[in-house]
C-alpha cells in the first residue's frame, strides 16, 4: 500500500433546515394559529482515528468532503429530520489543520477518538416560534444556519516511542531489522528507505517501546532539502531521538561532523527537538578505522554524551543499547503538539470583533460584510413582509443604518449583503 501522510481536503457541514410558515385550522384562532416547525440540524464533518488504518490514502483519492442539509419543517409543527454527521476514518497519530491559518483543529491520538472539526448549521424557526400576544399569527420563519466549511491540511505523525536519525546509509534500517520483527528494505545505497517504518522492541527484561527507522536526513533537510524533510513530522512524537552514527566514515565523511550536521537540522526544525533525550549509537564498528574514529569522537563529543558502539548485523552491543532507551524512556516526559504551541501573549473575545464593515464601491453603492450581519442575511425569510420587517429591525439594531449614514450614504442609494441588496432609505 502507497504511504501517504499529508493531505489537503475540502470539508463543508450541512446547512440546516428552513423553518416553515404554516398555520392550523381551528374555530376562533386568527388564521388557525401558527403551526410551521423548525428546520433540522444539518451535519458535521467528524474525523475518527482508527487502528485498521495506516495512511491517508483514502483522502489522497477524495478531496472533498460534503455533509448533508437538514431537513425543512413541515406543517402542524412538525420538525424536520436531523441530517447524520459525516465521519472520516483516520490513522491513529493524525493531526487535523485549518490550512488557511495553520491552526491545528484537532489531534488524534488513540483508537475511536473523535472530533468535530465543521459544525453543521442549527434548523431555522418556524413560524410557531415566533407567535406573541401582540403578534399571535406571524409570517415570521428563519432559514437554515449554513454550516461550517475550511480548507484543512491532514497530517499523520507516527505514534513512535523512539526515532531513529542519522545519515543515509548509516544501518538504521538494519538496527530496526535485528530489534524487531519489522523488515525494512535494507541496500546498499541512499535513501533505500522512502517510507517511515515501524517495529516493536522487547527488551530482555520484559520491557517493550515502539521504534521508527525515518529516512535518511541530509544537510538542508529542515528547509526541505531530500527525502527527510517529509519525514521530520514524524519524530515530533517520539520521547527519544536515537542518533545512529556510521563510526567507520566508510564513504569519506567524518563521523563528528555527520553529528553536527544531523543536530543542526533537528535544533532547526519546530518542536524543540534537540531539547529531547537523545542516545548516540556507533554503528559499524567491525569496519576498518572505526575503533580510531570512535575515540576521536569521545574525545570531541565529551563524557556528557554516552556513545553505545554496535555491530548491528551480528546483535554485538544491542543489549546495552536497548537498555539504555527503556531507561531513558521511563525517565522521558510524554510529549504532545499542544505543549509545544507558542505560549499565547494576548487573546481577544468574540465582543472584540466589529459585528460588520462598510465598504464604498462607488457609484452610489454600499457593501456591508462582517460574519454577524452576513449570518443575519442568510437566516432571514425575506419573501414575507414580517420577515422583511424582522431583519430591517435586527441591521437597524445592530448600527448599519447609523454606520451607512456616517459612510455618506444617501437615499436611493444601493445596499449590497452577500447577493441580497435593498435601496437605503435614510
Amino acid at each position: 500500500m502507497k504511504f501517504i501522510d499529508q493531505v489537503s481536503i475540502y470539508a463543508a457541514a450541512g446547512k440546516g433546515g428552513d423553518g416553515v410558515v404554516a398555520f392550523r385550522r381551528e374555530a376562533h384562532v386568527p388564521k388557525g394559529g401558527p403551526a410551521g416547525g423548525d428546520g433540522g440540524k444539518g451535519g458535521s464533518i467528524v474525523f475518527q482515528a482508527t487502528n485498521s488504518l495506516t495512511t491517508l490514502l483514502d483522502l489522497r483519492y477524495n478531496r472533498k468532503y460534503i455533509a448533508k442539509a437538514g431537513g425543512n419543517g413541515m406543517a402542524k409543527k412538525m420538525h424536520g429530520a436531523d441530517a447524520a454527521d459525516m465521519v472520516i476514518k483516520v490513522p491513529v497519530g493524525t493531526v487535523v489543520y485549518d490550512e488557511d491559518t495553520g491552526k491545528i483543529l484537532c489531534d488524534l491520538v488513540k483508537d475511536g477518538q473523535h472530533a468535530i472539526v465543521c459544525k453543521g448549521g442549527r434548523g431555522g424557526r418556524g413560524n410557531a416560534r415566533f407567535a406573541t400576544s401582540r403578534n399571535p399569527a406571524p409570517t415570521i420563519c428563519e432559514r437554515g444556519e449554513p454550516g461550517e466549511e475550511m480548507n484543512l491540511k491532514v497530517e499523520l505523525k507516527l505514534l513512535a516511542d523512539v526515532g531513529l536519525v542519522g545519515f543515509p546509509s548509516v544501518g538504521k534500517s538494519t538496527l530496526l531489522s535485528v530489534v524487531s520483527k519489522a523488515r525494512p528494505k535494507i541496500a546498499d545505497y541512499h535513501f533505500t528507505t522512502i517510507v517511515p517504518n515501524l517495529g516493536v522492541v522487547q527488551v530482555k527484561d520484559g520491557r517493550s517501546f515502539v521504534m521508527a527507522d525515518l529516512p535518511g536526513l541530509i544537510e538542508g533537510a529542515s528547509q526541505g532539502r531530500g527525502l527527510g524533510h517529509q519525514f521530520l513530522r514524524h519524530i515530533e512524537r517520539c520521547r527519544v531521538i536515537v542518533h545512529v552514527v556510521d563510526m567507520s566514515g566508510s564513504e569519506g565523511r567524518d563521523p563528528y561532523e555527520d553529528y553536527l550536521q544531523i543536530n543542526k537540522e533537528l535544533g532547526e526544525y519546530k518542536y524543540h527537538l534537540l531539547d529531547r533525550p537523545q542516545i548516540v549509537v556507533a554503528n559499524k564498528m567491525d569496519l576498518d578505522e572505526a575503533e580510531e574514529n570512535l575515540v576521536r569522537f569521545k574525545e570531541k563529543v565529551g563524557d556528557d554524551v554516552q556513545v553505545f558502539p554496535i555491530i548491528a548485523p551480528i546483535h554485538e552491543g544491542l543489549d546495552a543499547m536497548l537498555y539504555a532507551i527503556a531507561d531513558t524512556l521511563d525517565k522521558a516526559p510524554l510529549s504532545t503538539l499542544e505543549e509545544e504551541e507558542d505560549t499565547v501573549v494576548y487573546s481577544f473575545d468574540e465582543d472584540d470583533v466589529p459585528p460588520f464593515e462598510i465598504h464604498n464601491e462607488g457609484n452610489g453603492v454600499f457593501v456591508v460584510t462582517g460574519e454577524k450581519v452576513e449570518r443575519l442575511v442568510q437566516m432571514a425569510a425575506l419573501y414575507t413582509d414580517d420577515g422583511f420587517n424582522r431583519f430591517a429591525r435586527q441591521i437597524r439594531n445592530m448600527g448599519v443604518d447609523e454606520g451607512l449614514r456616517i459612510s455618506g450614504a444617501k437615499d436611493g442609494d444601493t445596499v449590497r449583503i452577500l447577493d441580497f441588496e435593498f435601496t437605503f432609505s435614510d
